[in-house]
């Protein structure tokens, strides 16, 4: 795995441009199996102790564990076939042609709404993690997919703090 290129200075092509070389990077590896690490753990506590958790559950918090529950599975579906795609890209597996043709059948889609706080305080601890856990990495995904794409909004692009983070990032091979 190369390791990340130093970035020219901050433009919005110096934007895609390390977007493009992060998903070569060792970084984006991490990032990669972090991702695939939650679909395993989330897989696991779902058809285990989750199965468990949700039959203690009063009716109304069932029925908001199952939705939470099928919402999550949702959310880390699109998420690893981006993951998966974007390492195609990088393994030459794929062109980013046909990469693009994929992301567009399927879509990471803007964060889910959750339950009010009053019913999420009674969901299994564990399904709460593994939910927070989710949305980090759903956000940390839409923000390189958006660079990737040239899509990232005017206050991305026009924030000086936000380039240099990205700067950082590239120079360091670090993932927030």
């Amino acid at each position: 795995m190369n390791d990340v290129q130093l970035m020219d200075p901050p433009t919005e092509e110096g934007a895609l441009s390390f977007a493009r070389r992060f998903v070569r990077s060792d970084a984006f590896m991490l990032l990669f199996r972090e991702g695939m690490g939650l679909v395993e753990q989330t897989a696991a506590y779902l058809d285990g102790d989750g199965r468990k958790d949700a039959a203690a559950l009063p009716r109304e918090v069932a029925l908001s564990y199952a939705t939470e529950s099928m919402r999550l599975t949702t959310r880390l579906m699109q998420l690893a076939s981006w993951l998966l795609t974007q390492r195609a890209v990088a393994e030459g597996e794929l062109t980013a042609e046909q990469a693009r043709t994929e992301q567009n059948k399927v879509r990471i889609g803007e964060p889910m709404g959750t339950p009010t706080e009053h019913i999420v305080a009674q969901l299994p601890q564990r399904l709460r993690d593994l939910m927070a856990h989710a949305g980090r990495l759903q956000a940390r995904v839409r923000h390189l997919e958006n660079q990737m794409n040239g899509t990232a909004t005017t206050s991305e692009a026009a924030n000086p703090v936000q380039n240099q983070l990205a700067n950082l990032q590239a120079r360091l091979g670090i993932i927030w």
